[in-house]
């Protein structure tokens, strides 16, 4: 099996000797930036298969990074590593498109396991649960889900999504026109049912609705206290 190839961005030296020494250890192959600047040189130049991003850096920041790489790049999962966890901090980076945030200090171990199930996320080749339909895709509406390629097309655009949006989307259809449960959409996409992931999740339901809006018969439902249901 190949290495996976992580890209970290961050000034703090000591810590990312520290997150290096780990990741080497286990088995990861990974490239330290120590600005914004060298973490898009790197990621041009390396073509990591994961990368994690400090917020606060000198010269540019990790929003700045996030947002040039998104522009080039949809698909590859990014978590950004912050000692800031006021909502508004969360819900820019995800609008970003950030896929996980994990924040300051943090054990060594969560970021492994958050590594690991989004490098198995982005690169899932088998049965994603939808059999008789070509390609892994679904249909909902008007629109064409194609969960391998991250795409949600139809009401006359194509929208490139994150692996966290595809994963959401993939279980309110699983789900549709039934109740999706909020902890079991936390527990399988973020691994916790935490306060923290759970906000995280409204801000994608609200990007979901978004990008499903050219469809007027499509509505995800927030049941409140319970969870979300897709309707079609």
């Amino acid at each position: 099996m190949s290495k996976i190839r992580v890209l970290l961005v961050e000034d703090e030296i000591v810590l990312a000797s520290i997150v290096k020494e780990t990741l080497d250890s286990r088995g990861f192959e990974i490239t330290i930036a120590k600005n914004g600047v060298e973490g898009w040189s790197f990621f041009k130049s390396d073509k990591p298969d994961v990368m994690v991003v400090d917020v606060m850096m000198p010269r540019k920041d990790g929003f700045s990074l996030a947002e040039d790489v998104r522009k080039v790049d949809q698909t590859i999962p990014l978590i950004f590593l912050t000692a800031k966890s006021t909502s508004a901090d969360v819900i820019r980076g995800l609008e970003i498109g950030a896929d996980d945030y994990i924040k300051k200090p943090f054990v060594m171990e969560e970021l492994i396991l958050r590594l690991k199930a989004l490098h198995r996320r982005a690169t899932v080749q088998g049965d994603d649960g939808d059999a008789g339909l070509p390609d892994h895709t679904r249909q909902i509406g008007q629109y064409h889900f194609d969960y391998h390629r991250l795409e949600l097309s139809g009401a006359g655009r194509a929208i490139s999504l994150s692996q966290r949006e595809a994963d959401l989307l993939k279980l309110l259809i699983d789900h549709k026109n039934a109740l999706l449960e909020r902890r079991t959409a936390l527990i399988t996409i973020w691994g916790d049912d935490t306060l923290f992931n759970a906000r995280n999740m409204d801000v994608y339901i609200t990007r979901l609705r978004k990008y499903l809006s050219g469809d007027p018969a499509i509505q995800i439902q927030n049941i409140r206290g319970f969870g979300y249901k897709l309707i079609d």
